[in-house]
């Protein structure tokens, strides 16, 4: 049977991992007679940009057709296709119709992981502050908990994150048994127990694969994420190009460096904040109970667990000194590494010039030294250049 499984989202709730996961191990899947249809890491991100005609940072440009040839590589498979990307939680129902028809006669399934709102909201904020957002937190959840879900920020939340409304996009031309919603375990729950949920709802032996990951989406304590948002204060309008700031804010500081403070304040939701997720989540679970999907875990776990009364304002104006010193070694650090590179790389070359002029014969050894000479002697250069004019080159 022709079947495909579309993983939607949301955010936060093992994504990267399992992504990577199956990227990894496509071939062996192939084998299995499961494809899952991507020739670079992110191709199933580029073709949810084509579908959804997003802009993003100009990567939307050598998104144009991913979509269309992703659907086209499912459609010429005999067995289960797999997409996976979160951002699709987003899509609307124009475009969740497309993506649908676009498979063909094959019996489509819709996959939702989800979390509860308290673990994902802090999340959302920590994302928000990686991709250069400078809103502090007091005001993001303000933003978030407006009734009215106004504005791009609180838009793209609920995008992504309100449950029952992803799934009626996704799934209300679907049979309720074809909607499969995996709730992330709690936290304290045994390693590898999300990814076995994922595999049961594949299709898969969860022991059949490598679940180490080579990709992650590690988190920031609280005072590291704010030491981050005021480091985009300082480095956006210009300063710090797009590519520069993936390469050393986000992955060299964030992901290698600030991810790594174990011993920081985790982020958490202030008490208000926490009794209005938690009320909220409820009201969710009642109404999934009431839809017929297919759980795979408990509904009970997207309600929120008491926590101790711990949490730790990041708005504060009381910084951790060590946050700055830790985040200045690395770049320390990264910047002789690269001058280490930068100098090897100069002397390899000079090597393979003084090889190449051993080899060479006298004239030909001659013209390389005039023409190095010419690079930083004016009257060489002229002269160089008179010599070529003459010779009609």
């Amino acid at each position: 049977m022709k079947r495909v499984l579309v993983h939607v989202g949301a955010p936060k709730t093992g994504t990267t991992f399992i992504q990577d996961l199956l990227f990894q191990h496509r071939e062996s899947l192939a084998e299995q007679g499961i494809l899952y249809p991507a020739h670079r890491f992110d191709a199933h991100f580029l073709a949810a940009l084509d579908l959804m005609e997003l802009p993003w940072g100009g990567l939307e440009q050598q998104a144009v057709g991913a979509w269309d040839d992703l659907a086209e590589r499912v459609r010429a498979f005999d067995g289960t296709s797999i997409v996976s990307h979160e951002i699709l939680a987003r899509a609307s129902r124009d475009q969740v119709k497309r993506a649908l028809d676009s498979f063909g006669d094959a019996e489509v399934h819709v996959v939702l992981s989800a979390r509860d709102l308290v673990r994902q909201i802090p999340a959302e904020w920590q994302e928000n502050v990686k991709h250069r957002r400078v809103l502090d937190y007091g005001a993001f959840l303000d933003r978030i908990m407006n009734p009215a879900r106004t504005g791009e920020l609180a838009s793209w939340f609920w995008g992504v994150q309100d449950v029952p409304d992803i799934l009626d996009r996704w799934g209300s031309t679907l049979p309720p048994e074809h909607v499969h919603l995996v709730t992330v375990p709690p936290s304290g729950a045994p390693r590898g127990l999300l990814w076995e949920r994922f595999a049961s709802v594949f299709g898969l032996d969860p022991t059949a694969y490598v679940t180490e990951s080579e990709r992650a989406n590690p988190s920031l304590g609280a005072l590291e994420t704010d030491y981050l948002r005021r480091v985009n204060q300082r480095v956006n309008g210009g300063v710090l190009a797009n590519e520069h700031y993936r390469e050393f804010v986000r992955e060299l500081l964030a992901h290698r460096t600030l991810s790594q403070r174990s011993d920081s304040p985790r982020l958490s939701l202030p008490q208000r904040a926490r009794t209005w997720a938690t009320e909220l989540s409820q009201e969710w679970v009642k109404e999934l109970g009431d839809r017929g999907y297919d759980v795979v875990g408990s509904l009970d776990e997207l309600v929120p667990q008491p926590a101790p009364d711990d949490f730790v304002d990041p708005d504060l104006p009381a910084h951790d000194d060590d946050v700055a010193l830790d985040a200045t070694v690395a770049l320390l650090r990264e910047a002789a590494r690269l001058r280490s590179d930068n100098d090897r790389l100069w002397r390899e070359k000079e090597a393979a010039v003084r090889a190449l002029d051993e080899a060479a014969g006298p004239v030909l050894r001659l013209k390389r030294r005039v023409v190095r000479a010419s690079e930083t002697r004016p009257t060489v250069r002229r002269a160089l250049g008179v010599y070529r004019r003459l010779r009609g080159r």
